[in-house]
């Protein structure tokens, strides 16, 4: 899979850009604030229908423009697909495919895949639960598109309850009553929807805590069994339902063990309903829901010790490049290889997981590079290069 052509309109800062590009490497030089990022953002937009650096679309639209708009040629397998998208701030953004317009612009997810490497990973590590769901939701979504409906159903319901709860809170506390009844029917909304999401987040655990221990080897330049103190990386999903999570559906500690079975969406849908029923009184008293996917927390390992607080700097940006490398190594797995995206990456690296970083992604299908400088980019990634200055984007033969 690759990206044959990149043309965008009003996105970002460019009021207009067109890139060639071919299979295997291409680096793209600029200085800070040249647009170079804003370019493999793009991409990134067409496989995401989301930015690696904004929550919302508004600020990908230039200033001064009333919308933006991003067209890539995607070649898989032999087969080229035209993707376009229209981005507006305050409507509806639109899509199409090979010119003919879709019902829904998530309609294009599954055409590319792209495994993005960038300096605001480091708050995978370091940051709060949220940028951990996020990165297990992307992944999910990337295997399997229909996540996206999941996910955004999810969001919708959890809303709408936490809307109630609040409501019903505040009529307690003022001597009033809760309407219980209505409050059962999103419960059980939260509940069939939570563990569709919650189902796929634990098998996606499964499938990638191993490739996440053996990238992080590979990323430290050793293996396992001489990693200092035993700091072997593994992953391992925290829910909030705590005990009441069915037990094989839990990731045992260590190396990264499998599931035994897929997790099974009923069986959670019943003991997200038990939980919630449980933990009412302090629902109404607190207004918030406190149970579901949204109070999970993917785990981030160290040997016995979580990676945030524990991992020193250099540990940390090993553990980041682990989690990118066994997503490309998983959706490789389920049958199209992802561009590859490193963005302004080696600039944040050491020279030692600089070179093992090439040298680990060097034989992708294609490998977008962004620099500020060219001397960054360790000579094992070498390809075609652009220049990137003054609004304009040139090959340099």
């Amino acid at each position: 899979m690759y990206v044959r052509h990149l043309q965008v309109t009003d996105f970002r800062s460019w009021p207009h850009a067109d890139l060639a590009l071919e299979p295997g490497i291409t680096v793209l030089v600029g200085s800070n604030g040249q647009g170079k990022t804003n370019l493999v953002e793009a991409i990134g937009y067409v496989a995401t229908l989301g930015s690696h650096r904004v929550s919302t679309d508004a600020p990908l639209v230039r200033d001064g423009a009333a919308r933006a708009v991003v067209r890539a040629a995607v070649v898989n397998s032999g087969r080229e697909l035209l993707v376009e998208l229209e981005i507006t701030p305050g409507k509806a953004n639109r899509a199409r495919i090979n010119r003919g317009a879709v019902a829904k612009p998530r309609d294009v997810l599954g055409i590319l895949r792209t495994v993005l490497f960038a300096p605001e990973d480091l708050a995978i590590v370091r940051g709060d639960p949220g940028e951990r769901r996020r990165f297990l939701d992307d992944l999910l979504v990337s295997r399997s598109p229909r996540y996206a409906g999941v996910r955004a159903d999810y969001d919708r319901v959890l809303k709408q309850r936490s809307a109630l709860l609040k409501s019903a809170g505040a009529a307690r506390r003022g001597g009033g009553s809760a309407d219980v009844r209505t409050l059962e029917v999103w419960d059980g909304h939260l509940a069939r929807c939570g563990a569709e999401l919650l189902a796929g987040r634990l098998d996606l655990v499964a499938a990638i805590a191993p490739h996440v221990t053996s990238a992080y080897a590979n990323v430290a330049a050793t293996d396992e069994a001489t990693l200092p103190s035993g700091r072997v990386a593994d992953v391992r999903y925290r829910s909030s339902l705590g005990e009441s999570l069915p037990s094989d559906c839990v990731v045992p500690q260590g190396r990264g063990v499998p599931l035994g079975k897929a997790a099974d969406p009923a069986e959670l849908e019943s003991a997200l309903l038990t939980e919630l029923e449980r933990v009412r009184p302090q629902e109404l008293e607190r207004g918030v829901s406190l149970v579901g996917p949204h109070r999970d927390d993917l785990e981030l390992l160290l040997g016995d010790l979580p990676a945030k607080g524990y991992a020193s700097h250099g540990e940390s940006w090993s553990f980041v490049l682990a989690l990118r490398l066994a997503s490309y190594h998983l959706l490789t797995e389920d049958g199209a290889e992802p561009v590859l995206i490193l963005d302004d990456v080696f600039a944040e690296l050491d020279r030692r997981r600089r070179a093992r970083l090439a040298d680990l992604v060097a034989g992708a299908e294609q490998v977008l590079v962004t620099a500020a400088v060219a001397e960054d980019v360790p000579p094992e990634l070498t390809g075609a290069r652009f220049d990137v200055r003054e609004g304009e984007v040139r090959r340099v033969e």
